[in-house]
């Protein structure tokens, strides 16, 4: 078992869901059941699973939620990226938050590189 709390990528993706719902609640109404409610549960799916695979028996467990978490940023950074084609998101935002999600997909793949061995 790993103290989830007491890694950086968990306290990083914490903020980055806060900054992404921030975000999400200048976009449209229309797109509440749409592309807010889908930015939002990617962006909240990448703490909860380094969470919850922290929280299982076997570092191959963990591993498995930390792919888990690494597929939920790829997905979020795709949905940035719609927004941004739809006029949702400008391109300062863009760039500040894909940044982020950068540093969020290193750390995790570092973290699975380093739990598969």
């Amino acid at each position: 078992m790993h103290n989830y709390k007491e890694l950086n990528v968990w306290k990083r993706s914490i903020k980055l869901a806060v900054k992404v719902y921030k975000l999400s609640q200048k976009f449209p109404s229309d797109e509440r059941f749409g592309l807010t409610s889908q930015i939002r549960r990617c962006a909240v799916s990448v703490p909860s699973n380094i969470a919850e695979g922290a929280g299982r028996r076997t570092n191959g467990e963990f591993v498995n939620f930390l792919g888990i978490s690494h597929g939920s940023i790829c997905e979020l950074e795709t949905q940035l990226y719609i927004g941004f084609e739809l006029e949702y998101i400008g391109a300062d935002q863009l760039e500040e938050i894909s940044l982020e999600v950068t540093e969020i997909q290193k750390m995790l793949y570092s973290l699975i590189i380093k739990f598969e061995k």
